[in-house]
């Protein structure tokens, strides 16, 4: 198993790419603390991970908030005593619009929750990863930092934000032995694919596929395996990189 007795920290796991990588450490060996603001779906998914024969436990954490993260960061040692890999997948957006129509509400919580959650999370987990000289950040961002669409401005900033924010994360805390990398992944089968649409429909799915050049959406398990390999040993010499996952769409 490659991720045999790591203890891991997955936000945003009650659904979509969350879910994925939270069932997939967990089948790697990973012992799984599945967060999320959402309790019932995200006690559910721990629940199906436990009856399967893996070992997860959930705290309910919305990462924008200092309080609710250092809970969750306490929850994890005090259940485990130690954090070997965060993985920064919670995010929200705004419905695909002109610019102007996103209120300032919408715009806060977008950097509050893509951006400030990494603030957050280093915050509180990097001081027991130094302590022990190990560990490893992973943020779910986006090709839309690296590859911007019309009609998701602000959401894109955010993901630019993440994904500059991670790299200079990996620069400085290469000396503690603390990795930092970013998966990018496209448009996938979660619950914000209508808002980045903006009305899910066949045509305008139609539309995004198109743009993909191996003609598919991104689907949870396609992240997963991204992530499972920067929390492996077999990345151990990787930091700082940005991984897209986007059947060559940013190409």
């Amino acid at each position: 198993m490659r991720l045999h007795d790591r203890i891991a920290i997955v936000t945003g796991a009650a659904s979509g790419f969350g879910k994925g990588i939270a069932q997939r450490f967990v089948a790697e060996g990973a012992r799984v603390i599945a967060s999320d603001v959402d309790a019932t779906n995200g006690e559910r998914v721990v629940r199906e991970i436990v009856e399967a024969g893996g070992d997860a436990r959930f705290v309910q954490c919305d990462v924008s908030s200092d309080a609710d993260v250092k809970r969750m960061v306490e929850f994890a040692i005090a259940a485990h005593g130690r954090i070997d890999v965060v993985v920064n997948n919670a995010g929200t957006t705004h419905r695909n619009q002109p610019m102007l129509d996103v209120s300032e509400e919408q715009f806060d919580r977008i950097y509050a929750v893509n951006v400030k959650s990494l603030f957050l999370t280093a915050r509180h987990a990097v001081p027991h990863m130094r302590a022990r000289r190990s560990g490893a950040f992973i943020t779910i961002a986006s090709t839309a930092g690296v590859r911007p669409r019309p009609g998701l401005t602000w959401y894109n900033g955010s993901k630019g934000a993440a994904i500059v924010t991670s790299r200079s994360m990996a620069a400085e805390l290469a000396k503690d032995n603390i990795r930092v990398n970013v998966i990018n992944p496209v448009a996938g089968e979660t619950g914000m694919l209508a808002q980045f649409m903006g009305e899910d429909t066949p045509e305008r799915r139609a539309q995004f596929v198109a743009s993909i050049p191996l003609g598919r959406l991104s689907q949870p398990s396609d992240i997963a395996t991204a992530a499972v390999f920067f929390a492996s040993d077999e990345a151990s010499f990787i930091t700082g990189t940005c991984l897209e996952v986007d059947g060559g769409r940013c190409v």
